[in-house]
């Protein structure tokens, strides 16, 4: 059965065995799927004809106005959404008016509905006035957001780069400011990963939790509707309307579960991102200390079924082979579902596409798996492992995407890496089917954003946590960025500088504890700096701690092979705790760098008396 996963392929980029070019036209010959170079050319007439931002930012498909429902007369409550407007992604079925789903074929061979999607209804029932229909990725595959026929929104957060998709054109018309929210289709994080790229907030509600009637399916047990903002208090205006009352509405957030190795797994610098939300985090009544946990070593642990999809491993890789085996199932199960709804339509139209659309859907329609039901066993198990972990009020911590925007019309959008690195964190909520919201850190480089995941129901409490955090956690990003001035000036000094000077003047106050302290947050915003180990080492041979000042050398001289003060302090703890050869040693050592060291000359004199 592994074996079977893995010539499926994940993320769009497993393992085929036969030459790419190859296999995509016989699989064309096969599907009927062709792509075309008259399609090519009109996306190159369309760019050459614009000069600078398209109209509404490209975000649009189909521009209209629904006017909500009248507002009821006092003393009647004012309507939750009154004067917010918003818009929806091309797959949102509405009255009078043909989907598109990002695809023109798709939008010439179906009729106008006769009813509008239940969520734009019930939005429109409490005052939001629906605007227009977005562009979005061709029948809800990719993750760019560059559509072949309709064009690339722009991402106003980064021109040069992608918008992400499939629900771009959301994504776009928030950011623009088109919109005050706007809804789309999170399949396989199609709503988180515009959000991440655009710099925009946005809610992957529990699956099964808000009604999907009247939305065209990518993949039934995966689709959910999700909804981006700028502002969190409208992301949660939008919750209340569309989430039911049961939807965790009584529980209170107690705990943050850090999911490391994922942070580890990010290509930049991390740890600011992990103290800024520890130090928001902190200033929040009635939440119990941070837990740390490897949480793809702990999928694998607790989630058995999903040892078949994994690559052979050491113990120590076994996290990242667990954390790619849930992208590898969460594909496998959104193509037998396409395949499923839309196998025939796409035999029978042979719709035009662009390549890296017409791969997935090749993908798609072409699957064929032996055991349906091991894909399905995973959904349960992942979903009761992390109802096990997170109970009803933690949530976890980890980053959006373990990787970043692409520049527009790159080559790089049809790489295996490029997609494994953007389902390598999404999978985990997508096919749990728990609830996700992801948060922008404006400040950071990179586009960065992190997301919160609680267990399935507790959609109304996630909410209100981001509610509670968002600007506590964008001040605490703001000073960790914030370079330190002295009289007006820079000084050459980021956060974790300032805090080793702070732990330096703790010890110099015989402040053993707060200059642990002090030293400890310096660590986890640079955990490459000898100093900051060698000097906590220090702060704790003044505590008595030796065994930790030891550990804290190890590690400095890791780091440093020549820092003399690490050989002199583990030098000192090995002395302590009798172990006199080592501690000889690393006098020695302290002594072979600096030949006059007062301290390392009295202290092997002392030693070798002591060995005799």
């Amino acid at each position: 059965m592994a074996s079977s996963a893995q010539s499926g392929g994940a993320g769009g980029g497993g393992t085929i065995a036969s030459n790419t070019r190859v296999w995509i036209v016989a699989g064309i010959a096969v599907a009927g799927v062709i792509v075309l170079a008259e399609a090519a050319r009109r996306r190159q007439r369309w760019l050459r004809g614009k000069s600078g931002v398209p109209p509404d930012a490209g975000a649009f498909c189909d521009r209209f106005e629904l006017s909500p429902s009248p507002q009821p007369p006092p003393p009647a409550a004012r309507h939750l959404l009154s004067g917010l407007n918003f818009a929806a992604s091309d797959n949102f079925e509405i009255e009078g008016y043909v989907a598109g789903f990002g695809n023109p074929d798709w939008k010439r061979t179906h009729e106008a509905p006769r009813h509008t999607s239940v969520a734009v209804t019930m939005l429109q029932k409490q005052g939001g006035t629906c605007v227009g229909r977005t562009v979005m990725d061709e029948l809800g595959f990719g993750v760019t957001g560059e559509n072949l026929h309709y064009g690339t929104p722009i991402n106003l957060a980064s021109p040069s780069l992608v918008p992400g998709g499939s629900c771009s054109g959301s994504a776009v018309a928030v950011a623009a400011q088109l919109a005050d929210f706007a809804l789309g289709t999170d399949t396989i994080g199609d709503v988180r990963i515009p959000a991440s790229f655009c710099g925009l907030l946005c809610f992957r509600p529990s699956y099964g939790v808000v009604p999907t009637l009247g939305t065209i399916a990518n993949s039934q047990s995966l689709d959910t509707i999700g909804w981006f903002a700028r502002d969190p208090s409208v992301l949660r205006r939008v919750g209340e309307v569309l989430l039911p009352a049961t939807a965790g509405g009584l529980k209170q957030t107690r705990q943050f579960v850090f999911a490391d190795d994922c942070f580890q797994l990010l290509m930049v610098s991390n740890q600011k991102t992990v103290h800024a939300i520890k130090n928001a985090v902190k200033t929040l009544p009635g939440y119990q200390p941070l837990k740390h946990i490897n949480i793809g070593q702990y999928l694998y642990s607790n989630v058995p079924s999903l040892k078949e999809f994994c690559e052979p491993a050491t113990t120590l890789q076994e996290g990242v082979s667990a954390l790619k085996a849930v992208s590898t199932v969460m594909l496998l199960l959104q193509r037998y579902e396409f395949k499923a709804s839309h196998e025939n339509w796409v035999n029978t139209v042979k719709p035009k596409l662009g390549l890296d659309i017409s791969t997935r859907v090749l993908r798609a329609v072409n699957f064929a798996h032996d055991n349906i039901k091991s894909l399905y066993a995973i959904r349960n198990e992942l979903r009761a492992a992390l109802k096990n972990l997170l109970k009803d009020t933690g949530v976890l911590v980890l980053p959006t995407t373990a990787g970043y925007p692409l520049k527009r019309n790159s080559k790089e959008r049809l790489s295996s890496g490029f997609e494994d690195r953007m389902y390598k964190f999404v999978g985990i909520a997508a096919l749990s089917g728990c609830c996700e919201v992801t948060i922008p850190l404006a400040n950071l480089d990179h586009n960065v954003s992190i997301s919160f995941v609680a267990a399935h129901g507790s959609d109304k409490t996630l909410l209100r946590t981001t509610l509670d955090t968002y600007s506590l956690i964008q001040e605490q990003v703001g000073l960790a960025m914030a370079p330190v001035t002295n009289g007006g000036v820079d000084i050459d000094f980021d956060a974790s500088e300032l805090l080793k000077e702070k732990g330096n003047s703790a010890f110099k106050g015989k402040q053993w504890s707060k200059a642990v302290e002090f030293y400890s947050e310096a660590i986890s915003l640079s955990d490459a700096n000898a100093t900051y180990y060698c000097n906590r080492a220090a702060a704790y041979l003044e505590l008595g701690r030796f065994k930790q000042a030891e550990a804290d050398c190890d590690r400095a001289l890791l780091l440093d092979r020549k820092n003399v003060k690490a050989y002199l302090r583990r030098g000192f703890a090995r002395e302590v705790t009798l172990n006199y050869k080592e501690a000889l040693q690393d006098f020695r050592h302290a002594l072979a760098l600096e030949p006059q060291n007062k301290t390392a000359l009295a202290a092997e004199r002392r030693l070798q008396k002591l060995l005799k």
